[in-house]
């Protein structure tokens, strides 16, 4: 219904232009004046009161309902300007409001738009496209370099990599080779592989996820405006105070002017006008508000849940240790394996690559490289042998020096043989970002969050060595899409919640959130399934996400309480015959004034956003 309250607004704002254009050129009180704003009441006032008619007749008594009344006291009192524009306030909000936070249909056009439509199989050696939904469990499928996986399956041609970032919360691309499993939605790399399909394509993981996404979506409940909240009290009061000016007194009179200087309009336009500010001040910070009711709901919030990879931690691997097994110093040990990796693109070697330049090292040349699948990575650098590869392998083919391996401890690994011989054994991390632990130490003392947790898809010791580094302790780790929302939805139950995260496998749990906080805007389906998204991935713009909800709540209950309270006085002024019509129209304009300029600071950049 949005579009057709859109359609009010703009035929109100035109009939008011026309109506001031005459006032100018004719007398105000000719009948030409007033024709824009009659088309007005006739084709806008009418449908907007017939609904708050049958919304009055349901039960629901908010902040519009004596807007709409105030509409029908207006063409009683002969104020037909103050109506039109109250038919615009009125519309004009709603359809905004609506417009704004409406978008969760978009959500699953976005997860629709990025799966494949169609598949490549592979039938007696020739390649036919398919439906993708007309994939069969056994069918032989090639997936394309850089396409998109279609279904869930096994390689059985082929090495290479792929991109399960935003499906498993796994921050690096993954190796694959015959024998391994890939899932739909993964994003292949540089080489084309074959696969056999292991489940229909509504049966696979991508699918799950829109399935949950969709069921979370129906039972996200809507949350009232703090404009409605608040005129759920202030309607009764000014009907009781109406009603009781009239019956006390026997004039009508008195009647119309309580309703008069009772037209919510710190309601109507204040609060919009708040929400409206602060969301272009978010705008300029990097922080895109899709849907306005989050800032009024993030204060609510007492628990906070966090994804790991790429929210608390910088998504990429760092050479966190580096343990000399062999007679090779480490910094000679680093030069050859930053000489054999600066070739390959795996995460794991430009952390090597990195940590080399970053103390100083130059990188020699390897005169040969090449990479055998499910070994690892052969390179001659400076003379040596330098082979880059796992446990596993130097365990099971028993080179010398294996035996000093320390035991693994989970996480990210790579062995360093050089001329057959082990000489060393670097861990990975992804690092936490610099400030996490002062984030989530302040989290309790500045924001009200009593609960502080990690939900993540990676696995759980990778969960526990951040969280014990960052101060967090409850964790849940190696969780699926559906095990998330089923966190999120019983915290939810228990208090208030905010879930941050930036992984399409986050995006049902934005939803199942009372507010979702995209971060980073590397997919388009989080995005969509958030109500905020902070583009910058900084924990300062979270901060300041909160700074900017916070003070939009207090500057919107400045203008509405205050508003509210000085229309009461003259509400009480009129009721004893203190006030005319026209006295509380114009009263009311003053308070609407002072309201509308008092909500205008909250789009002033304040010296402080961020408190941590």
């Amino acid at each position: 219904m949005h579009s057709t309250e859109l359609r009010i607004a703009i035929l109100s704002l035109c009939g008011i232009t026309l109506h001031l254009v005459a006032m100018v050129f004719v007398n105000a009180t000719h009948p030409a004046a007033q024709i824009p704003l009659y088309v007005v009441f006739i084709l806008g006032g009418i449908p907007l009161v017939w609904e708050l008619g049958r919304k009055a007749l349901r039960g629901e008594f908010g902040s519009d309902l004596l807007a709409g009344l105030s509409i029908v006291t207006s063409v009683f009192l002969d104020q037909c300007l103050a109506g039109a524009f109250v038919v615009l306030m009125l519309s004009g909000g709603t359809a905004l409001e609506r417009y704004a936070s409406g978008k969760a249909s978009a959500v699953l056009q976005a997860l629709a738009k990025r799966m494949p439509q169609i598949a490549k199989r592979r039938v007696d050696g020739k390649i036919e496209e398919i439906n993708s939904d007309q994939v069969a469990v056994g069918d032989i499928l090639v997936v394309p370099p850089q396409d998109i996986c279609p279904v869930d399956g096994v390689v059985i041609e082929g090495n290479g990599t792929m991109d399960e970032a935003f499906l498993t919360g796994e921050p690096y691309e993954m190796s694959k080779a015959p024998g391994s499993e890939v899932i739909s939605g993964a994003i292949n790399g540089e080489g084309a592989l074959v696969i056999r399909a292991v489940r229909k394509v509504i049966d696979s993981r991508y699918a799950r996820i829109a399935k949950v996404m969709d069921e979370t979506q129906h039972k996200r409940v809507s949350l009232r405006r703090l404009g409605d909240q608040l005129g759920a009290f202030y309607t009764p009061v000014a009907l009781i105070i109406a009603f009781a000016a009239w019956y006390l007194s026997g004039d009508a009179v008195r009647f119309l002017a309580v309703l008069v200087i009772a037209t919510p309009c710190p309601l109507l336009i204040a609060i919009p006008v708040t929400i409206i500010g602060s969301i272009s001040l978010a705008a300029k910070r990097g922080i895109i508000i899709k849907d306005p009711a989050v800032l009024e709901r993030v204060e609510t919030c007492r628990t906070i849940i966090l994804d790991k990879t790429g929210t608390l931690t910088y998504g990429t691997p760092l050479l966190s240790e580096e343990i000399v097994i062999g007679d090779i110093a480490a910094p000679e040990m680093l030069a050859l394996a930053a000489g054999a990796e600066q070739y390959s693109k795996h995460p794991l070697a430009t952390a090597v690559v990195r940590k080399a330049r970053a103390n100083g090292i130059t990188s020699n040349a390897a005169s040969e490289v090449h990479q055998e699948a499910g070994v690892g990575l052969w390179a001659t650098v400076m003379g040596h042998s330098v082979l880059v590869t796992s446990r596993k392998v130097v365990s099971e083919r028993k080179l010398p020096g294996a035996e000093k391996l320390p035991p693994s401890v989970g996480g990210l690994e790579c062995v360093l043989v050089v001329d057959d011989n082990v000489q060393a054994l670097y861990r990975f991390r992804d690092e936490p970002r610099h400030n996490t632990l002062s984030f989530i130490e302040h989290l309790g003392s500045k924001h009200k969050f009593s609960k502080v947790m990690i939900v993540s898809g990676d696995r759980e010791e990778e969960v526990r060595h951040l969280a014990e580094r960052v101060g967090i302790s409850q964790i849940y780790g190696g969780k699926s899409p559906e095990e998330k929302v089923a966190i999120v939805a019983h915290e939810t139950t228990l208090a208030p919640t905010l879930f941050m995260g930036d992984g399409i496998n986050d995006a049902p749990a934005l939803l199942a959130a009372t507010v979702g906080v995209a971060f980073g805007h590397q997919s388009d389906i989080t995005s969509e399934a958030a109500g905020a998204v902070i583009m910058d991935t900084s924990l300062e713009k979270v901060d300041e996400f909160f700074h900017i909800a916070r003070r939009m709540r207090i500057i919107a209950l400045q203008c509405a309480i205050g508003g509210m309270v000085f229309s009461i006085a003259g509400m009480v002024l009129a009721a004893y015959g203190m006030l005319t019509p026209v006295a509380g129209a114009i009263g009311q304009e003053f308070i609407d004034l002072f309201a509308v300029l008092n909500a205008l600071r909250v789009a002033l950049i304040p010296k402080k956003l961020v408190d941590f």
